[in-house]
């Protein structure tokens, strides 16, 4: 009996200690996958940019002046804009640009889309929604808990505070907050299109959970000296329109599918390596059978945890 209850005991702890290390994981681990991406995205994001620059070195900068952010005084700072080429949707899980909230410390580049393998590269522009820099409300998601949490801090954003995007086409744009909302990820009319130029950011609420949403609305300042436009309408292959933007708020937030598969099957091989491991340091009891059968388990867990992660409906 006192054997049975401390192997109930001992089974218990044991399923403690990988659901904490499965937090663990959702928490940092996720953050891997996103600085590569980043990391990639930067390359990729300035090497275009560079690229219309210099095609484009004969236009000039348009000085558009906006008050320092936290300033009540005269005191400004010039965001020059460029409109170095005409305006082009990439394609999904591509970099679209660069957004940036001083105040808060958020500095991410963000890529055209919202699905979940969108959202791991960093935030991602809602499709159908126009680009930022255009006429019209531009759309961006983000995580606030997994993925190294690009928005992490969003609700700490204030009235008044500057969020400043950089697109592809060498345009800094200065957008103004003026509005925070927490509604159910149902309510889509907060990224409906609007008749001037504003931002809509989106992001779980409350952090670690996606029972809400966060948003985080602005207008363009420098709308009255940046020369905008409409964006181009994408291509019906890239398969946007109202549909695809009114399941944003939701979308990349359930489960995949595809991922349960992969995920029984690294369960079943970790779980394997685990109980051999068991039985080896059970019948050798010394540190060398422990330290050896740890490696095999931790690369058989990693694999589990991932596409766990992915099958699992909650992106926060």
């Amino acid at each position: 009996m006192r054997r049975a209850i401390a192997g109930i005991g001992r089974t218990l702890v044991t399923l403690g200690l990988l659901i904490l290390l499965f937090v663990v994981y959702q928490l940092w681990g996720t953050g891997i996958f996103t600085a590569r991406a980043q990391e990639n995205l930067k390359h990729d994001i300035r090497a275009q940019i560079q690229k219309l620059q210099d095609e484009n070195d004969t236009v000039g900068p348009v000085p558009t002046t906006v008050p320092k952010p936290g300033s009540t005084g005269t005191t400004r700072t010039t965001v020059f804009s460029h409109r170095l080429a005409p305006l082009v949707t990439p394609a999904e899980g591509e970099g679209e640009g660069v957004i940036s909230i001083p105040s808060v410390g958020i500095n991410f580049y963000y890529v055209e889309g919202t699905s979940r393998d969108d959202l791991k590269k960093g935030p991602g522009h809602y499709p159908g929604t126009p680009l930022p820099g255009t006429i019209g409300n531009a759309a961006i998601a983000g995580h606030r808990t997994t993925y190294l949490h690009p928005f992490g801090d969003l609700d700490k954003v204030k009235i008044g505070d500057d969020i400043i995007i950089t697109t592809l086409e060498g345009t800094t744009f200065a957008y103004r907050m003026y509005q925070q909302l927490i509604v159910a990820p149902t309510e889509v009319s907060v990224v409906a299109n609007t008749p001037d130029a504003q931002l809509t950011l989106t992001a779980c609420h409350p952090k670690g959970s996606a029972a809400k949403r966060i948003v985080v609305k602005a207008k363009l300042v420098a709308a009255k000296s940046a020369k905008l436009t409409k964006s181009k309408p994408q291509p019906a292959s890239a398969g946007t329109g109202k549909g695809r933007t009114t399941a944003g708020l939701a979308e990349g937030l359930s489960g995949q599918t595809r991922s349960f598969e992969p995920t029984i099957v690294w369960g079943i091989v970790a779980a394997v390596i685990g109980l051999a491991w068991w039985w080896t340091f059970r019948r050798w009891r010394h540190p060398a059978t422990w330290l050896i059968g740890v490696v095999p388990f931790v690369v058989a867990l990693f694999p589990f945890y991932v596409f766990l992660e992915r099958a699992l409906p909650a992106g926060y």
